[in-house]
């Protein structure tokens, strides 16, 4: 039995910006009902792929399907299918949640009668039904951005595609979003495409791919990526995390570095480590050590030699 189309598929995607490669053929598949996350920290290349796949920005190069058929970037078939959330907020806080909402349905050319149910649908899913008609500019940020996913919704779209989507929310808020993400993947068979540089935010995604320097350095689910560190991780936090990285690597012969202002060593049976360090090393030079699994930042600085808190000068 033939496999289903992928619902999105790229093939040696590439941007330039000036001389600068910003994206380096990049090729993903998408499968219908996944979450599916591109990783990077500022200047990985994921916000230029959104924008092309927002249709803001054309490809210098590379070929894109949609439920397997062959499509152009920016393409209205594309977009058609397609709900955008932007990092940066995209309401008219002097109308309401309900107005904000019906002109998006009117853009994308949804009838009145069938607009009206979905509207009252959408804000009662995401718990507004009893403040549809109050501006937006009156609520939290949690709640703003809520809204900005039922008006990415209002056109049933197959597709919803979304760029840090969590950027400034606190942990309610984000906790309330993507209860609300997954639960429309769940009832509606939604197939989403994220870009995030929250390790916590990749948890979610089925599948990542992880960006560094515009390219895809692998495509994995959290749990594949996190295999690949091998054993556990030592962290040593200390007045001086530079010099006792290098003291680490000199006298101890181990792989440490720097990451979040504290010393983290990557070793199989961890636990062997830790007395090892505290007798190593005066206890003036050493605030605390501690012993973890692996997370995703942690997949990332194996892959790429980078941290996910790192930042380009010029971000995409």
């Amino acid at each position: 039995m033939q496999a289903a189309p992928a619902r999105l598929a790229l093939k040696d995607v590439a941007f330039r910006h000036g001389a600068r490669e910003v994206l380096r053929g990049v090729s993903l598949e998408v499968r219908a009902g996944e979450v599916f996350g591109l990783l990077g920290p500022n200047g990985a290349g994921k916000s230029t792929l959104f924008s092309i796949l927002a249709g803001l920005l054309p490809p210098a190069a590379g070929r894109f399907w949609l439920d397997g058929r062959e499509i152009r970037a920016g393409a209205r078939a594309l977009r058609a299918a397609s709900g955008i959330v932007f990092q940066s907020p995209g309401l008219d806080g002097k109308l309401s949640a309900e107005e904000n909402l019906r002109l998006a349905a009117a853009m994308h050319r949804v009838p009145r009668a069938e607009a009206r149910r979905r509207i009252a649908a959408l804000l009662a899913g995401a718990g507004l039904a009893d403040r549809a008609r109050e501006p937006v500019d009156r609520f939290s940020g949690g709640m703003r951005r809520r809204v900005e996913l039922a008006r990415a919704l209002v056109h049933r779209p197959a597709l919803l595609v979304m760029d840090e989507p969590t950027t400034g929310l606190d942990a309610g808020a984000f906790q309330a979003f993507w209860d609300e993400v997954l639960a429309l993947r769940r009832e509606q068979g939604l197939t989403v495409v994220l870009t995030t540089h929250r390790p916590d935010e990749a948890e979610r995604c089925d599948r990542l791919a992880v960006l560094s320097g515009g390219a895809v350095v692998a495509c994995e689910s959290p749990d594949a990526l996190r295999a690949r560190v091998p054993g556990d991780v030592v962290v040593v936090e200390a007045d001086a995390p530079e010099a006792l990285a290098a003291d680490i690597r000199a006298r101890l012969g181990l792989p440490a570095r720097v990451r979040d202002g504290a010393v983290h060593v990557e070793r199989e049976a961890g636990h062997t480590l830790v007395p090892r360090m505290v007798e190593a090393f005066p206890a003036g030079r050493l605030r605390a050590v501690s012993l973890r699994r692996p997370t995703l930042a942690d997949a990332y600085l194996a892959l790429t030699g980078a941290s996910l808190e790192d930042a380009a000068e010029v971000a995409a």
